[in-house]
């Protein structure tokens, strides 16, 4: 029995269109969305319609080749790390010939898991996460198939099942190493500010606090810290003076899991009238611009930013050239610096 032709009702009933778009997009008419009509051709092309039928689907004409997203909640500005990040990274795709678009994920489309409405996923090569933390929403991203990496990544990921590469900044040792000094530096008391469980990071930077604790026999009083929700943390400006307020009593240390914190707890206490260092020291992660123009400038961890950038850059086109690879978790060195917050520390 002779087999039947394919029609455009075929690809109109397959897609679940209507047969006068699927015929409009065939033909070429303006009208029709880039999306739609690349919808359109690569079923047409599945269902070896007409013209199409000597066409491999592997090879499919409308897909725009070279194509990388980077997908994020928020676009970093010149003072987060990120944006130092995103300049190596689009230098190093460029080199390789390939273009960066950029989709920002609103928080309504992470709660309705649902994708930027820029964002075509037939014409991506390859995916870039920044700080997208939503555990859900990540394994949405993975669900699509396409080559991705995430630059940090939810703190509740397992990494045996999740189906995407990992790049992190090195938390956990820089933090312990930050704590341990302060603790052969004579501080009996300590105190953690952040949501632990906001992201990856975060967590391991917690892990790192609390293990340099532990070693020392030193007992972690969760009365002397602050790890709130993260959205808490700007929800208003006297917050972290409510918080602070709250204590019995401060620790000899505050740790805090980045510097736009630590910052924040610099300008609470000394609303409070406490004196940084002779009172209370503290210290933050990523050597924010601002960590330099706080008084005291603050003991931090720098990140090289630029460097993993071109890091995630290399990982993800080594992912797209070898997609059936073992995924990677790998970290990037980072550096303590010792500063005027935290005197006296060797």
């Amino acid at each position: 029995m002779a087999k039947e032709k394919v029609t455009i009702q075929d690809i109109a009933d397959a897609l679940g269109i209507s047969r006068n778009t699927a015929s409009k997009a065939l033909n070429g008419i303006e009208s029709i969305p880039d999306e739609t009509r690349n919808k359109v051709i690569k079923k047409a092309i599945e269902l070896k319609y007409k013209q199409f039928a000597f066409i491999e689907s592997d090879s499919i004409l409308t897909k725009s080749p070279k194509n990388i997203a980077l997908l994020t909640e928020n676009l970093p500005n010149t003072s987060h790390f990120g944006s130092t990040l995103i300049s190596g990274l689009e230098k190093t795709i460029s080199a390789e010939g390939y273009n960066l678009s950029i989709h920002i994920v609103r928080d309504f489309e992470q709660k309705s898991l649902s994708l930027p409405n820029n964002f075509d996923e037939s014409n991506v090569d390859g995916i870039i996460c920044i700080e997208l933390f939503d555990l859900e929403y990540s394994n949405l991203i993975t669900s699509l198939g396409i080559p991705t990496i995430f630059i940090d990544c939810s703190a509740f990921i397992c990494y045996p099942d999740f189906q995407a590469d990992i790049l992190l900044m090195e938390n956990e040792h820089s933090t312990y190493q930050l704590t341990k000094k302060l603790i052969n530096g004579g501080y009996k008391s300590f105190g953690f500010i952040g949501d632990y469980n906001h992201c990856r990071s975060f967590n391991e930077r917690w892990a790192g606090f609390n293990r340099a604790l532990n070693e020392a026999g030193i007992r972690l009083d969760l009365a002397q810290c602050i790890v709130d929700e993260d959205r808490l943390f700007s929800s208003k400006p006297a917050w972290m003076d409510e918080r602070l307020k709250e204590m019995d009593e401060l620790p000899a240390a505050f740790v805090c899991a980045n510097d736009y914190i630590a910052v924040s707890v610099m300008k609470s206490l000394k609303n409070l009238n406490h004196s940084i260092p002779q009172d209370i020291v503290i210290c933050g992660f990523d050597n924010w611009p601002e960590s330099m123009i706080v008084e005291p400038h603050l003991t931090t961890v720098h990140i090289y930013s630029n460097e993993m950038g071109i890091k995630a850059a290399e990982m993800l086109l080594s992912r797209i050239n070898k997609p059936d690879q073992p995924y990677q978790v790998s970290h990037i060195f980072t550096k303590p610096l010792i500063r005027g917050t935290t005197p006296n520390l060797s």
